[in-house]
């Protein structure tokens, strides 16, 4: 079984059905983990928001061409960062399953219809 089908059966384990299918809440967790990886590699505020208002000044691009740009880039940051992209895959989704109720928990804490994780 790949990757993305052991990922989609933790979500089932994990959430609610409506959870594992709802596009607006896997589009906020992407962008959330996007972010932190750019924060943990060294990256600024002040990038990110510039390049959060140059992407939204084009035209959007279709999803499936972004997600394989998404995964190239992602394999080269990991290369010049000196980890492997698999090998942490592997090692988050290990430990995701050890950890079904923390982040239950921590949905649940999470406002509904935003892109936030959780009520401050």
């Amino acid at each position: 079984m790949d990757f993305q089908d052991r990922v989609k059966n933790w979500m089932t384990a994990c959430f609610p059905a409506e959870a594992t299918s709802d596009m607006q809440e896997r589009l906020h967790r992407f962008l959330e983990e996007a972010l932190e990886l750019a924060q943990a590699s060294g990256g600024s505020r002040e990038d990110a928001i510039a390049l959060v208002d140059y992407v939204f000044s084009r035209h959007p691009g279709q999803p499936q061409l972004e997600a394989g740009g998404v995964m190239v880039t992602l394999a080269g940051l990991c290369s010049a960062s000196g980890f492997d992209m698999t090998e942490a895959g592997e090692t988050e989704l290990s430990r995701n399953w050890d950890r079904l109720e923390i982040i239950r928990a921590k949905r649940a804490t999470r406002p509904g219809n935003s892109p936030l994780p959780q009520r401050n």
